[in-house]
């Protein structure tokens, strides 16, 4: 069997991919209710101030500040109630000295109001409150564009949407947003030793059932992607080509799994101009990449890997998305060792700080990928790192 002859640096690979990518130009425009995870096209400017008007934070009773300074416990100042209104009405009363309006939280403020005093703070008989304290000038009022001022850039161009970037745009009276087309994503899976569907004898014949597919399906939606499945094939050098060319046709990236050694079957890499085969990275050291195709590995976690390191950048550069990564930093439990040479993607478990390497070995280990939450990089001049240092984990 060949070997590799050089092992291109994982940045290098990844700078050399990334460049051959560009950010698609197509443009969608999106009810908000759907737009959830997707890409931002445009900077969005908020077109009103938000809230609108000042309004009151609080159940209470509009007022002039100054009217309460002397209010104490033992010696109340007592104003008259001139107005009631609710959320959503607007008083027609002016608030002038010793006069005071009840207001319910979010209700605007009348007009000679400058602070609400809450509604436990008084004592009322009738149209009579007495104020037990005093309250300064802007307490308990939100004022207009205290949240979003007019003309002000809410989101940016790139952002991932959140439920709260949607309930934001809601606010201000957006009910569609403009973001990225997804990119279409051909998926093969190749290997005369799978099957798609639970087969007791094939299994106990040295069949294996496959799972790379509703991985990598799962992993294309969860960063931006539109996965589009092309089967399970055997290793059969037409079959494959002709997979192969019919997905780069009909889709921006794709992932061939299987095939990317150098084994007498391991067909896949033959039909793809390379820019690079074999990185530092481990595990999924084979990986292949050239005319927007990724030769993979066929093992699910060396899949995995090669994904996260490699895959989500570059859907992430067709979409234009900014970030897309959420990394903490974490104290690590016991120690990991690594060598040098290679980029290590070693999985933890991440919770209250801390990072738990997961002792499961092996590309084929599934359950090493359920039971972490995040991976650590360990970079190729590193031996790896000691217990209680201080690391950065990525999350998935």
């Amino acid at each position: 069997m060949m070997e590799f002859k050089r092992l291109i640096p994982y940045r290098e690979a990844l700078r050399l991919l990334l460049d051959d990518l560009s950010e698609l130009n197509e443009i969608e425009e999106l009810p908000l209710s759907e737009a959830l995870g997707r890409v931002l096209a445009e900077d969005i400017v908020s077109p009103i101030d938000s809230p609108p008007f000042d309004r009151s934070a609080v159940d209470g009773y509009a007022l002039r500040a100054e009217d309460t300074f002397h209010a104490r416990e033992y010696s109340p100042v007592e104003l008259k109630v001139v107005d009631e209104i609710v959320a959503g009405e607007e008083s027609k009363a002016r608030v002038e000295p010793g006069t005071v309006v009840k207001l319910m939280t979010g209700s605007k403020m009348p007009v000679g109001a400058n602070a609400v005093l809450m509604q436990e703070m008084a004592e009322r008989e009738g149209d009579i409150i007495r104020v037990l304290r005093p309250v300064a000038p802007g307490q308990n009022v939100a004022f207009a564009g205290e949240d979003v001022k007019k003309g002000e850039i809410i989101l940016r161009k790139g952002q991932v949407l959140r439920p709260q970037d949607l309930a934001l745009l809601k606010s201000i009276g957006f009910r569609t947003v403009k973001v990225k087309r997804k990119p279409r994503v051909g998926i093969i899976v190749t290997g005369d030793e799978l099957i798609e569907e639970f087969d007791e004898d094939a299994l106990k014949a040295g069949k294996i059932l496959e799972s790379n597919s509703v991985m990598l399906k799962g992993l294309v939606r969860q960063y931006f992607g539109e996965p589009v499945f092309y089967g399970v094939l055997p290793d059969d050098e037409e079959a494959i080509r002709d997979a192969i060319d019919r997905a780069k046709n009909e889709n921006d990236l794709v992932l061939v799994t299987g095939g990317s050694a150098f084994g007498d079957k391991d067909f896949a890499h033959r039909f793809v101009r390379l820019m690079f085969h074999g990185t530092t990275i481990k595990p999924g050291r084979p990986i292949g990449y050239g005319e927007r195709v990724f030769i993979m590995s066929g093992y699910p976690v060396a899949v995995f890997a090669q994904f996260h390191l490699y895959v989500k950048h570059a859907l992430a550069k067709l979409v234009g998305a900014k970030n897309y990564e959420v990394r903490v930093k974490a104290t690590l439990t016991e120690r990991i060792s690594s060598q040098l040479g290679r980029r290590e993607f070693v999985k933890v478990w991440y919770e209250n700080g801390r990072a738990r390497p997961i002792k499961k070995k092996g590309s084929g280990i599934i359950s090493s990928l359920v039971e972490s939450n995040g991976y650590i990089e360990i970079p190729e001049d590193s031996e790896g790192y000691l217990e209680g240092e201080t690391v950065e984990v990525v999350l998935y």
